[in-house]
């Protein structure tokens, strides 16, 4: 039968056999991860939680915002009609970047995205991002 932990492997506690060091009214949850419960459980007659549903949130860069970065970038001045083409061409190098890096961080079998699984992306797409570090997994 598989051991069951009474801590964590790391803590370097003993493992029993299934059952022996459990009180007797815990129950054995399926899996033993640490997962959360998830959203929308509702406990008795608590409300139940519910996700905020985001929309839009690339309006979020300001117009002075992306002054700032034209700034940076040496721009002069910027045309009235660029902050919505900036915004678009954001929003889609910030999917691809999301996207790559979500399946780097699953395929290693985490839920957590490290900073270096960005600059191991970035270096990916060709874009070496210097200053985090060796571009490890």
């Amino acid at each position: 039968m598989p051991s069951v932990l009474i801590r964590s492997d790391v803590s370097g506690s003993m493992g029993y056999p299934s059952g022996a060091g459990q009180t007797a009214g815990a129950k054995k949850t399926i899996g033993g991860g640490k997962g959360g419960k998830g959203l929308g459980l509702g406990r008795g007659k608590t409300a139940k939680r519910h996700r905020k549903v985001l929309r839009d949130n690339i309006q979020g860069i300001t117009r002075p915002d992306i002054r700032r970065l034209a700034r940076r970038g040496g721009v002069k001045r910027v045309s009235a009609t660029m902050y919505e083409e900036i915004r678009t061409v954001l929003r889609k190098r910030l999917e691809n970047l999301l996207q790559d890096t979500c399946a780097v961080v699953e395929a290693c079998g985490r839920k957590t995205v490290c900073t270096s699984d960005v600059v191991f992306v970035l270096h990916r797409q060709g874009h070496t991002l210097y200053g985090f570090g060796e571009a490890q997994r």
